[in-house]
Formats: C-alpha cells, sequence, structure tokens
C-alpha cells in the first residue's frame, strides 16, 4: 500500500515536471537534492562546486525528464545523471590525471589492528583525502557501482588502469584507518597514564 502510495506520488511528479510546472520541480528537487548534494560532495571537495554540479544536474534532470521511461528506478536515474555531471566538472575543472605515485600507497596493513568502529562520515572523510584520481575511481566502483569497463568509458582510461587506480585506492584508505587506529590507541594510552 505504502509502496503504490509512494509510486504515484513520484509519478504524479514526474508527470508535473513533463509539463514543466514549477510546483512539481520545486517538490522533485526538495525530494531528492539532499541525498544528490551528499552524492555530490564525494566527488567534488568544495561545498560551492558540489552546489554548482548539483544545479547542473537537476537543471539536466529537469530538461531530460521525457527521457525518463519507467524502467528502473527513477532516483538511480538522477544519480547516473548527477555522477555524469559531477564527472564532466571535474574534467572541465580540474587535470583529472590518474595518480601514479606508488609510494603513496605502498604501505602493508595489519588487518587485525584495524578498529571496528568506524562511522559512515569518517570514511566518507578519509575518501575526501585520497588522491583525486583514486577517488573517482573508488566512488564509481566501491559506492555507485559502475563496472570497471563502464569507468574506462568514462573518465577515457583502461579497464586495467581502473582496475588499478581502484587497487591504490582500498591500500590508501587502509593505509589512512591504519594510522586512525594508531591514533586512537595512543589518546587511549595518554588518557589511562593521565588517571
Amino acid at each position: 500500500m505504502a509502496l503504490t502510495l509512494l509510486r504515484s506520488k513520484e509519478e504524479e511528479l514526474l508527470a508535473g515536471c513533463r509539463k514543466q510546472s514549477r510546483v512539481a520541480q520545486q517538490q522533485l528537487y526538495a525530494t531528492y537534492s539532499g541525498k544528490m548534494y551528499a552524492l555530490c560532495c564525494r566527488y567534488v571537495k568544495s561545498s560551492m562546486e558540489a552546489e554548482d554540479v548539483l544545479v547542473a544536474s537537476f537543471t539536466k534532470v529537469f530538461d531530460k525528464i521525457d527521457q525518463f521511461k519507467g524502467e528502473g528506478s527513477f532516483e538511480g536515474w538522477i544519480r547516473r545523471i548527477v555522477v555524469n555531471e559531477a564527472l564532466t566538472w571535474l574534467r572541465k575543472n580540474r587535470s583529472m590525471y590518474v595518480e601514479t605515485d606508488l609510494e603513496k600507497a605502498d604501505y602493508e596493513v595489519d588487518y587485525n589492528q584495524l578498529s571496528d568502529h568506524l562511522e559512515t562520515e569518517d570514511l566518507l572523510r578519509m575518501i575526501q583525502l585520497l588522491p583525486t584520481g583514486y577517488q573517482i575511481v573508488f566512488n564509481l566502483y566501491a559506492i555507485d557501482g559502475y563496472s570497471h569497463k563502464e569507468i574506462a568509458e568514462q573518465l577515457n582510461i583502461s579497464e586495467n588502469t581502473s582496475k588499478s587506480q581502484l587497487s591504490r585506492a582500498r591500500v590508501y584508505l587502509q593505509k589512512l584507518l591504519a594510522q586512525q587506529d594508531w591514533v586512537s590507541y595512543q589518546n587511549t594510552m595518554s588518557d589511562e597514564a593521565a588517571n
């Protein structure tokens, strides 16, 4: 019952947006902009730039709303537009070269030492610390579910480069996790020594 009501509300919004109703467009924006802004922030580090990507994305959503044929999730359709806009923005505004600095990723992690208490916000902050090439491939593959073939096409790189970037991103994140655990351990030891 609730799913049917939700779908009819979504269909109502879509119909209004297809007629270019400002009220429907505002409702659609209000419904999805929070999630899509968070998605923009994963790709674009500055909040102002993320807002620019968000606005460009919704402009494209409203312009191309007739292309959504009801196959699959509407939210998923919007997400793809947002990711594509973020990648377009990165190509235009940043040198989107692929990282090749092996020194940054060269680290052996002791998995037994890593904390089980990692908050989502902490992980997202760590992803923001990745070098640009690592960050983009990690977001596309691990979070947004793109295949290496799709990533290669989007970024104009080879599939092997995509796989390599993902591997390096994971190693880099493991290094950051290990460093965070070491700092937490040192803080705990300092607190215990003070008491």
